[in-house]
């Protein structure tokens, strides 16, 4: 009977030994995530519940000062990044790299690499809410709200022109504020540039889907016409300024390199 009781007494103590070891490697992979993006992946989990939901103003305050506080390093990042290196010089628009750090059906975590003079072109995020905190370089981004927002849905009219409100039309270079857009504000069609070398950190809630209708369309923007011989200027009306949009075929320069997101995993049980 000792010995059977000791047996057991063994299996158990093996078990809690099993079980220490297990927090202790659990505890050095969380040690390894960085603070800041582990705080972001946790806020994302209670902002984001799915399709339809906005952040609050106060989440949103939130998830800004989290994201403000990034830098490069919570990333791994550093500025001599073979992302930023394209192999031919010489012929067009050099293209972004993409990678996904998490995602699952509320939320994605991603970066984009844009050596320089890489383009994103004017691209919408329906029914989205967006973060984006440009980590590395100087970039250009222009962004566009339509004019009527009670008529955003994108599925009418796709060849006809329509009006909308510039929102920026701004250089950035990082450390910069973090930028947020909504489903029907806040920019929400809007285009990179890369002066010199970027790296953007997006939160994308909830993350694109095309059988859920949350499809990439793309657009070419001219100016509003407003003088009266017809010619085409920019439209300045009650401070706002204007321009047309219209959807176009996915351009040549959109597309993307996926690469494998090597830097620190998020730790989803702690």
């Amino acid at each position: 009977m000792t010995i059977k009781a000791g047996y057991a007494n063994g299996n158990v103590h093996n078990k809690t030994i099993k079980k220490k070891r297990c927090r202790r490697r659990e505890k050095r992979i969380v040690s390894d995530v960085p603070m800041g993006l582990q705080r972001l992946f946790m806020s994302c989990r209670e902002v984001f519940k799915g399709l339809g939901t906005v952040p609050s103003p106060t989440d949103v305050q939130n998830m800004c000062r989290i994201l403000d506080g990034m830098t490069p390093e919570d990333m791994g990042l550093c500025r001599d990044l073979q992302f930023f290196k394209p192999k031919n010089h010489s012929k067009g628009t050099p293209r972004v790299k993409y990678t996904t750090i998490y995602e699952c059906k509320n939320f994605s975590l991603c970066m984009f690499f844009l050596p320089a003079t890489a383009v994103i072109p004017m691209h919408n995020h329906p029914g989205m809410t967006v973060f984006s905190k440009l980590l590395l370089g100087t970039m250009h981004i222009k962004a566009y709200d339509w004019a009527d927002p009670a008529n955003s849905d994108d599925s009418a009219g796709h060849n006809q022109p329509r009006l909308a409100k510039l929102k920026a039309d701004n250089v950035f270079t990082a450390p910069c504020d973090t930028s947020v857009l909504y489903p029907t504000s806040g920019g929400n069609i809007h285009s990179f540039t890369a002066i010199t070398p970027c790296a953007v950190l997006d939160v994308l809630g909830p993350p694109y889907s095309k059988d859920d209708g949350r499809d990439c369309s793309y657009y070419r923007d001219t100016p509003y016409p407003s003088s009266s011989n017809g010619e085409s200027t920019v439209a300045r009306k009650d401070g706002d300024t204007y321009g047309w949009l219209e959807e176009i075929e996915m351009p040549i320069d959109s597309q993307m390199d996926v690469i494998e997101y090597l830097g620190p995993q998020v730790a989803e049980n702690f």
